[in-house]
Order: structure tokens, then C-alpha cells, then sequence
């Protein structure tokens, strides 16, 4: 299976699979994909670690890395010192309405505060902003990656050209043609196309439609995003003019995954309509299991979501102490339509052999039909 981005990253299928699970990232790319880890939630202390991991367990074989850098974001015009400077601003922009609508809302669940050691972490801004996902760039550019991708606009030109200046290549998502477009003009070598059915943040075009316009604005390659987690769904997007997929949910329930086995279980047990595009987690539109959180959000008596990042700093505690707490109603993540599919706990290795049996077995069969 050869195709541009093959070429360009030295993979044997182009089947990326984005995962914040290390495990999972180098189970992928040994199996000829190319696992990508999101840097989004790690330090770059910690990032550092999961690198330095990945680099012994991956056997050789390329990988990369997703960081966050948004286009616009609430206080990127504040003139700060540091990333601390910022977070301590960025906190004194959360109303108290929005603290008690939290508190009232788990203390309804019964759900425990946490230990006052680790309330207030101080990683509430993570990498959600440019000042605090360019360590994690720095980080990143130390390792043997081949992909630094981006989410949320454009990454900015310099961290594309210290990018090539050491051979990596540059991805960024896009969920509209003009996205993609802007992304090019950076200087962007593969454009992720990413439709609305798609896990996390995302925009509201569906990947059918979405794909083949991409494609026809842009002259680098594309890769099919959204909602895609099997062979006939990759040579549909092949057949629409990309040139591989990006993949995400579908990761949530392999063998190597890091996800608590609560939630395991709601993933094989959830139906592609148990997901909602919702701003409770962030402040800007994301797929998320739906449930009694995103529902409360929505609700009369919400005072709202704040915009990114006071959103996720506002809620940062919050969603540590659901994950510590029996209230499974209250936890929610990011997961995309394709987890209706998805009744089994597989290896990484088998998903993606499977999907290209699935890809090889659904072009031979359009083969016949054209005769």
C-alpha cells in the first residue's frame, strides 16, 4: 500500500492512530502504521518520559507527535511573563457562578474532593495554549519523531520551519476548506481532514463531504478523519482522494490502552448515537460520550460554558474527581460515532492488519463491480 504519505514518513500502511496512550503509539507504528501521541496532558517533564519510552518500544519504526497549539484562545493578548504568570490571570477570569454550578453539580453525585496536596495542580492550562504547548514542541523536536502534528488552526510558521530544519514533517487538522488552505500557507506537508463524526474537537462538516472538497483546495496530501475505525471506511476515504486515515476512538478499547475498564466497558457497550458535540470540557465544540455531565451543561439552569482554556481549567478538578468516584454518570470523554462499531477488546497489532484486510478486500470488491 503505497501512497505520498508512505513515501514522505517511511511507513508501511498510512494509517495514523492519535492516542495519548504510549503503549498504543508504539504498538502501531511496530505493526507498520505510524502511532502519533497526544502531548496535550503531559508536562513536558513528563512528556520527556513518555518520549524516551516510546523511543525504546517502537523497534525503529517512525512515529509522532500531537500538540495543541489554538488559533484563538481566551488571554493569548495578555502580556505575561510566564506560563504561571498566565494560568494565575486566566483563574482570576473564572466567575464564582461557574465554580458553585461545578461544586453543586458533584456534590449532587456524591463526589469526594480531592486531597488538598492535589487539588489545583497547577497543570489545569497543560498544553492549551501557544506559551504552554511550545515546551512540549521543544520537548518533542529532541526525539527521532517524523510527524509533529497540530490541532485547532494553524501552528505557527516558526515551529513549522524549526520542524523541517530537523526533517520532521508537519501535519495540522482542518474541518472546513478553508481550514485547510490556511494550513497549506504555513507550510503544513499533510492536512488532516477531519469530519464532524469524529472523537474530541471537531467541526460540524461530515467526513464524506468533507474529504473530496479538501482535497480539491489543497496540493498536498490529505488524510481521511472522523468517525473512521475500519478497512471499508479507509477505502472510501482513498476513493474520495486521500491518501490514508487519521484515527483516534477506535484505540480506546485495545489491549494496550491505558482506559480505566469502567469505561472500557460503556465504550463496547455505547451506540453511535451516545456521543454529543458539546463545549463542557474545553469551551470550544467537542465529541464527547454523552451523559448526565454534558447534559447538565446544556440544562436551563447552566450558567453556560466559559471559552477555551477557562473552560478546562474551570473543570480540571473536576473531571480528576469523577474519575476517582463511583459517579459513572458523570464521566464523560472525548469518543467519536465510530465506538458503535466497536463490541471488542482487540491488539493494536490485529486492528490494524484487520483494517487492511478490510481496505484490500473492499477495493477488490469495486474492482469487480467496474468490471
Amino acid at each position: 500500500m503505497r501512497t505520498r504519505v508512505t513515501d514522505m514518513l517511511g511507513i508501511e500502511f498510512p494509517i495514523f492512530a492519535f492516542s495519548h496512550c504510549r503503549d498504543v503509539v508504539a504498538a502501531v507504528s511496530r505493526a507498520g502504521g505510524m502511532g502519533v501521541l497526544g502531548a496535550l496532558y503531559f508536562t513536558p517533564e513528563e512528556l520527556e518520559v513518555e518520549l524516551a519510552w516510546i523511543d525504546e518500544h517502537a523497534g525503529g519504526r517512525p512515529y509522532g507527535v500531537d500538540v495543541v497549539m489554538p488559533a484563538s484562545y481566551e488571554g493569548a493578548g495578555l502580556d505575561v511573563d510566564s506560563p504561571e504568570d498566565l494560568v494565575a490571570r486566566l483563574q482570576g477570569m473564572i466567575p464564582e457562578g461557574h465554580r458553585r454550578f461545578v461544586d453543586d453539580l458533584l456534590a449532587a453525585h456524591g463526589v469526594a474532593e480531592l486531597p488538598d496536596s492535589e487539588a489545583g495542580a497547577g497543570k489545569v492550562l497543560l498544553g492549551w495554549t501557544d506559551a504552554t504547548a511550545r515546551p512540549q514542541v521543544e520537548v518533542a523536536l529532541r526525539h527521532p519523531i517524523a510527524l509533529l502534528a497540530n490541532a485547532l488552526g494553524p501552528p505557527p510558521a516558526d515551529v513549522v520551519e524549526a520542524a523541517h530544519a530537523r526533517g520532521v514533517r508537519v501535519a495540522a487538522l482542518a474541518s472546513t476548506p478553508g481550514h485547510a488552505v490556511k494550513q497549506v500557507e504555513v507550510g503544513v506537508d499533510i492536512v488532516v481532514a477531519q469530519g464532524t463524526e469524529a472523537g474530541g474537537h471537531t467541526g460540524d462538516i461530515s467526513t464524506m463531504v468533507l474529504i473530496p472538497q479538501v482535497v480539491d483546495v489543497v496540493d498536498v496530501p490529505v488524510l481521511a478523519a472522523g468517525g473512521i475505525g475500519n478497512g471499508r471506511q479507509m477505502a472510501a476515504g482513498m476513493a474520495l482522494g486521500a491518501e490514508g486515515v487519521w484515527t483516534g476512538s477506535v484505540w480506546l478499547a485495545v489491549e494496550e490502552a491505558d482506559t480505566p475498564e469502567p469505561a472500557r466497558r460503556r465504550i463496547l457497550a455505547a451506540t453511535s448515537r451516545d456521543t454529543v458535540r458539546s463545549r463542557s470540557w474545553t469551551g470550544k465544540p467537542a465529541r464527547l460520550l454523552r451523559n448526565e455531565w454534558t447534559e447538565a451543561w446544556e440544562a436551563g439552569d447552566s450558567p453556560g460554558t466559559l471559552p477555551m482554556p477557562l473552560q478546562f481549567m474551570l473543570v480540571s478538578d473536576a473531571l480528576r474527581r469523577i474519575g476517582r468516584s463511583d459517579a459513572a454518570e458523570l464521566a464523560t470523554f472525548p469518543a467519536g460515532q465510530i465506538i458503535g462499531a466497536m463490541n471488542q477488546v482487540r491488539s493494536a497489532k490485529e486492528v490494524v492488519f484487520t483494517m487492511v484486510e478490510e481496505y484490500i478486500e473492499a477495493v477488490e470488491r469495486l474492482g469487480r463491480l467496474s468490471g
